[in-house]
C-alpha cells in the first residue's frame, strides 16, 4: 500500500510559538520524551471549520502534562489561539488536529530536572477512521492488559502508555481484524487500543468505569447524546464471560467517532437502531447542526 510520510509533506507546524515549514519540523535524537516516552499529546478533530471541544482538549493536554510532572510553557488560551491559526493557514475546514508537548534534551538519564518543555502543533485531512463504518468492525482480544492507575498514569494522553496498544493492534491486524479489545490489569472489559467501548442489551447502554483508562472527550460526550435521547446508561465493570449477553455494540474516539462493532471475542453483534442514532447524533453534533 502506497503512504504518503508524514515527514515529506507540504504546510506548516506551529513549533515553540513559530511556523515551520512541514519538512524543517524536527527535533534532536537525543530527546529525552523520544527515549522515556514522557510526550503528551491530544488528538483532535475539526468539522466545516470548528474544532470540536477544543478547550476541554487544551485542557486534558495540560492535565497530562502535570500528571507526568512538567509543565507545558503556553496558556491554554495561547494553545487554543495557536490551533485556529494554523487551521486558516492551512486553508483546512474538515482536518485532524495533533497538539503534544515534551520533554528537550538537555538531560539524558532518567531524571530530566532541567529539560526544557517544547510544544508543536500539526494537523492534516483525514477522512473515516474505519470505511463503511455502519458495517460494524471486527475487534479480536488482545493479550495485552490495561495495567493498574498505581503503576502508570492512566488518566494521562502519554505517548508511553500507548506502547501495549500499538503492539495489539499489529497482532489484530496481522489476523484480520481491525483493532483489539484490552481488559484491565483486573480481568474486566476496559477498551480498545485507542477508543472507549459500549454494549447494549435489553435497551440498556453499558460501558466500563474509567477508573484505569482514558475518560475520553468522545465518551463522555456520546454518555450526554444518549442521556439527551432517554437511554439509559450504566457504567459498571463488566466482565469478558457477559458479552456474549449483548445486542449491539460500538466504539467511540475522536478517531474513531462512533463506530458500530459487528464481531468483537468471537462475539457477533448487528448494529442497530439505538446505535445508528448515537452514530447520527454525534455527526449532527460536531457538525453543528444539534446541541446538547
Amino acid at each position: 500500500m502506497s503512504i504518503l510520510p508524514y515527514d515529506d509533506r507540504d504546510g506548516w507546524i506551529w513549533q515553540d510559538g513559530v511556523y515551520v515549514p512541514w519538512r524543517e519540523a524536527k527535533v534532536h535524537i537525543l530527546t529525552h520524551s523520544l527515549h522515556y516516552g514522557s510526550a503528551v499529546f491530544e488528538g483532535e478533530r475539526a468539522y466545516e471549520g470548528k474544532i470540536f471541544k477544543s478547550e476541554e482538549h487544551t485542557k486534558r493536554l495540560h492535565k497530562s502534562a502535570e500528571l507526568l510532572d512538567y509543565k507545558i510553557p503556553y496558556s491554554e488560551d495561547e494553545i487554543n489561539a495557536a490551533k485556529e491559526d494554523l487551521m486558516a493557514k492551512m486553508g483546512f475546514k474538515d482536518c485532524y488536529i495533533r497538539a503534544f508537548a515534551w520533554r528537550g534534551s538537555e538531560m539524558m538519564g532518567v531524571s530530566a530536572q532541567q529539560n526544557t518543555i517544547h510544544l508543536a502543533i500539526a494537523m492534516w485531512e483525514w477522512g473515516n477512521y474505519f470505511a463503511d463504518k455502519m458495517k460494524g468492525i471486527r475487534v479480536t482480544m488482545s493479550k495485552w492488559k490495561r495495567p493498574s492507575p498505581e503503576t502508570i498514569p492512566s488518566a494521562a494522553k502519554a505517548a508511553g502508555l500507548y506502547m501495549i496498544c500499538t503492539m495489539s493492534k499489529h497482532a489484530a491486524e496481522k489476523e484480520g481484524y481491525a483493532d483489539a479489545l484490552m481488559l484491565d490489569y483486573r480481568g474486566y472489559v476496559s477498551e480498545l487500543t485507542g477508543a472507549n467501548v459500549f454494549l447494549i442489551k435489553d435497551g440498556v447502554i453499558h460501558t466500563p468505569i474509567a477508573d484505569c483508562f482514558l475518560d475520553g472527550i468522545t465518551r463522555r460526550t456520546v454518555i450526554d447524546l444518549a442521556k439527551a435521547r432517554g437511554f439509559e446508561v450504566v457504567e459498571r465493570r463488566i466482565l469478558p464471560e457477559e458479552l456474549s449477553e449483548f445486542s449491539e455494540c460500538f466504539i467511540t474516539g475522536t478517531a474513531a467517532e462512533v463506530t458500530p462493532v459487528a464481531e468483537m471475542a468471537g462475539h457477533v453483534y448487528k448494529p442497530g437502531e439505538m446505535t445508528e442514532a448515537l452514530v447520527n447524533d454525534y455527526d449532527a453534533l460536531v457538525r453543528g447542526k444539534l446541541t446538547l
